[in-house]
């Protein structure tokens, strides 16, 4: 049993059913006992794997896209560039290494990473290291100072919190997270949920039994993140999966050892996750005034900024073992089997401010 369990048990047992949103809060992020801050979950000995451990090329063409966006914004010294849930900081240091091409970025950026886990911030620390560059770390993005910014996420709106409305006979009413037996199950509110929650375009049209899952977290961040980029200039790049468009479906999932769980089963102990609504995203981002791209393909995005001809270079003097790891990585990547199509990729800019490679 997990050390957390009896711990959600025992709140619920107390205050009654708590939302979804609380759940992964707690599965999550709880200081003693949540899954992000008691280890380094990425790897083929984790529970899962992201793009920059895949391949270098992924960090370098997004190097290689904020050089652009620095460039763009008139080269300001000193400038932000901030990453949100970064990992090892493999994806940080791979894309400052690429972006050391462009002559002044390396003096002017200013490197923080929004990271709560003292694991991943040792882990980045290291990786760190061989840049000489040491970034600040701040739990929340309220903690990032002033100034113009560029913005990193690889699957971090995926891990923030959701909530789940049901549609019953009378209206929707939330998913709960309560007690059976004595054991953790989803049960439905009391009270029925205001309706004004769901999209106007799934508010009817919605058979009983369907699901739709609001990420007010994601949100609040997002109309957060791009509010400073309208007042301070700079550009905010996210790469997710998820939908595009509104929808219903329960997309909330756990895995543990690279393999599907019962999302209720062992909190603190797996990895709790959400598909991202993409829309939700951009419409927090318009409610800020800003811009929103996208979202587009991952393949096709990176494709754009030149990782082919990346992938040909790494290749010349190659053996054919690396060859082959090159090859597999970009397929990995860019492919339409794989995370090419699956993973979408949202920029958040000023109003009328081009951006590579939607801007191309």
């Amino acid at each position: 049993m997990s050390a957390l369990l009896p711990l959600i048990k025992a709140e619920i047992e107390a205050q009654g059913p708590i939302t979804i949103a609380r759940y992964m809060e707690l599965a999550l992020g709880h200081a003693e006992h949540g899954y992000y801050m008691t280890r380094d979950p990425l790897g083929v000995d984790g529970d899962f794997i992201t793009s920059p451990e895949i391949s270098q090329m992924f960090g370098e063409m997004l190097g290689l896209w904020a050089a652009m966006v620095w460039q763009g914004l008139d080269a300001p010294d000193p400038v932000n560039v901030v990453e949100f849930g970064p990992g090892r900081g493999t994806l940080a240091a791979d894309a400052l290494r690429a972006a050391q091409a462009m002559d002044g970025f390396d003096d002017a950026a200013r490197l923080w990473l929004v990271e709560t886990s003292p694991v991943l911030r040792a882990a980045q620390k290291k990786n760190l290291m061989q840049m000489m560059k040491m970034p600040a770390w701040r739990d929340t993005f309220d903690g990032v100072g002033d100034g113009p910014l560029i913005v990193f996420g690889n699957e971090f709106f995926d891990a923030l919190p959701i909530r789940q409305y049901v549609r019953g006979d009378e209206g929707w009413s939330e998913r709960l997270v309560g007690l059976d037996g004595g054991e953790l199950a989803f049960v439905p509110a009391v009270d029925l949920a205001d309706a004004s929650i769901i999209p106007d375009a799934l508010r009817d049209s919605a058979q009983v039994g369907d699901v739709f899952e609001d990420q007010p977290a994601s949100r609040g961040l997002m109309e957060a993140i791009a509010a400073r980029i309208v007042k301070f200039g700079g550009a905010a790049l996210f790469f997710d999966y998820g939908h595009d468009q509104h929808g219903v479906g329960e997309t909330l999932q756990a895995v543990k050892t690279h393999q599907f769980a019962d999302v209720l089963n062992d909190p603190g102990e797996q990895d709790l996750t959400a598909h991202v609504d993409f829309e939700q995203l951009a419409e927090a981002a318009r409610l800020a005034g800003a811009e929103v791209l996208g979202p587009v393909p991952q393949g096709a995005f990176l494709n754009r900024l030149g990782m082919r001809q990346r992938a040909d270079t790494l290749m010349i003097n190659a053996t054919p073992d690396q060859m082959e790891e090159v090859d597999t990585a970009y397929e990995r990547l860019t492919g339409p089997e794989h995370m090419g199509t699956l993973f979408r990729v949202l920029a958040i800019v000023p109003p009328g401010f081009g951006v590579p490679p939607w801007s191309s």
